[in-house]
């Protein structure tokens, strides 16, 4: 094989390759070689057919294939001779007339381009300043979680023959929807539960039931949001003929000894000291995710040197395709297309930077994501797809979903790099100089990602 360096730009590498005919023809005589013993021709006894002869017959179609596992081995290897990591796969591009070289009468020749990862220099972490905002977890907050959970299991009563549902009642409707007069898929229930006010239905649903009595018939019209799980319905205006069943009123509920009995508990001291410990383990990874935050930003602000820009591009489109699938928030809806692209494409390149940055430093701490970890993000992976497909009609089970990852490896990377990239992050933690701060529990519960 012989590689000729054509571009050398940036992170843009283009080669050319040359592989001689008599290379491709020693392969063809030994594929030919193996495949002799185990095919029969009219005419010859088994393995015994010449060689010109099986080349006639079989030359092409074998040589073709050969083509194609030379180009996948050489293209990649003209880059790792060179100690190059391509950014993404190779493009071979075949030069020169291909019949030719089917023909054995031509040697091969190809160019191929990538763009390359870049190469740097981490920028050190050990002791590295960062400031860890943490929160007390207070009486009234275990109070308050044990209100939520005694709303959450309380009980219901019916309401009183002819008396309105209020929000927060307990309905059970049966219910027929429809799409420009015709009846959809999905569209019908009978015995479904909804407590209004709870915003489980499509937006405007629960809202039409206030003052509905039981034995009483609501049409509901609604619109199904622009990003709804269906694609065949999302955006799309449908009327819902409700028959409510019954309509029952939450009972209060005291939140005492007999309780906590009533979730398995001892008392309820048991279970406040239950829920103080839950609350301890959600105020801890409030905390991590503020740290998390402030050490990307230092990562990013450390850091400077060119990028893929087919990763970026990537990474621009798979941001694009979300928010053009969702509702813009407050924030976005009142600018122009162009401004948002510019604000994405800054969010683009801060990730692919931030997720080159935490390669390289955990490639060179050795940081390993745990078989038995990964094993287990599969599967709860699969059961989500599972579930999904499911919702939209396709019965696929959870094997089946685990099988696929099974047989691609690249979708099996994909779960695997959050996870690398927490790793990561845990290690640099451990060897950062973290400086708690106490705030307050407003603070903590503030969305890391909207702080500059």
């Amino acid at each position: 094989m012989e590689v000729t360096e054509q571009t050398a730009e940036g992170l843009e590498r283009r080669f050319t390759v040359k592989v001689p005919a008599s290379e491709l023809d020693a392969k063809l005589t030994a594929r030919l070689a193996d495949i002799k013993g185990r095919v029969n021709l009219k005419g010859f006894r088994k393995g015994k057919a010449p060689l010109p002869f099986l080349k006639k017959m079989y030359g092409k179609g074998v040589m073709s294939e050969i083509l194609q596992e030379i180009v996948n081995e050489t293209s990649v290897k003209a880059f790792s001779d060179r100690n190059l990591k391509p950014a993404t796969t190779p493009h071979p591009h075949l030069t020169g007339d291909v019949e030719k070289v089917l023909d054995g009468e031509a040697d091969l020749e190809y160019s191929v381009h990538a763009e390359i990862l870049p190469d740097f220099e981490p920028m050190p972490v050990d002791g590295l300043a960062l400031n860890r905002p943490v929160a007390d977890v207070t009486d009234a907050d275990v109070e308050e979680a044990a209100q939520r959970l005694a709303e959450q299991n309380r009980d219901y009563e019916p309401r009183a023959a002819g008396e309105k549902a209020k929000e927060g009642d307990l309905l059970v409707i049966d219910y027929v929807g429809s799409i420009g007069g015709a009846e959809f898929e999905g569209g019908r229930g009978e015995g479904q539960t909804v407590i209004l006010g709870s915003g489980s239905l499509i937006p405007g649903f629960e809202d039409q039931l206030v003052g509905a009595k039981a034995g009483g018939e609501v049409e509901v019209k609604v619109t199904f949001p622009s990003d709804y799980g269906a694609s065949d319905l999302a955006g799309k205006d449908a009327v819902f003929a409700v028959t409510v069943k019954e309509v029952k009123a939450p009972k209060d509920v005291a939140v005492d000894d007999e309780f906590a009995k009533k979730l398995g508990l001892d008392d309820l001291a048991d279970l406040k000291k239950r829920l103080r410990e839950r609350l301890e383990t959600d105020y801890r990874a409030l905390s991590r995710n503020h740290v998390k935050r402030a050490l990307l930003d230092k990562l990013d602000a450390g850091h400077d040197f060119d990028l893929p820009k087919s990763m970026v591009e990537a990474e621009f489109r798979q941001i694009w395709a979300q928010v053009e699938s969702a509702e813009r928030d407050e924030e976005d809806k009142d600018k122009i297309e162009e401004q948002l692209k510019d604000e994405y494409r800054k969010i683009a390149v801060r990730r692919v930077r931030l997720g080159l940055v935490l390669a390289e430093i955990g490639r060179r701490a050795n940081v390993e994501v745990p078989t038995e970890a990964l094993q287990r993000a599969v599967q709860e992976q699969a059961i989500r797809e599972a579930q999904m497909l499911s919702m939209r009609g396709q019965q696929v089970t959870p094997s089946q979903v685990l099988k696929f990852f099974q047989q691609n490896p690249q979708a099996v990377a994909q779960i695997r790099a959050p996870l690398f990239e927490e790793r990561v992050v845990d290690f640099i933690i451990e060897r950062a100089k973290v400086t708690d701060k106490k705030v307050s529990k407003e603070d903590l519960m503030k969305d890391p990602e909207g702080e500059a």
